[in-house]
């Protein structure tokens, strides 16, 4: 027998892995296009640390979907690239804005 709610599920669930994938690969190339001493002029940790993270959580995304523990760890780190590294590393490039 065909379940309507197993089915919705199943598309919110798909949703919310293509967005996450899609956040992933934007954090991933952000870091890429940025300058290597950006990232320690604001005391995060450096850029090949930052590619590798956004690389391995890119890459749990791929295999093991938003919602399992490792979906949920790769989902943490690039929100905390793009809510707190992101920001500040544009910001030290931008410079001074007056």
């Amino acid at each position: 027998m065909y379940s309507v709610t197993g089915s919705a599920t199943s598309l919110i669930l798909l949703a919310l892995q293509l967005v996450a994938i899609a956040a992933a690969v934007f954090a991933l190339f952000h870091a890429l296009r940025q300058r290597k001493d950006a990232f320690t002029a604001v005391d995060k940790l450096s850029k090949p640390i930052w590619l590798g993270i956004l690389a391995v959580a890119l890459v749990c995304l791929l295999f093991s979907g938003a919602v399992g523990f490792l979906g949920i760890i790769a989902v943490v780190a690039i929100g905390v690239y793009l809510v707190d590294v992101r920001p500040r590393v544009d910001e030290i490039q931008r410079g001074p804005r007056w």
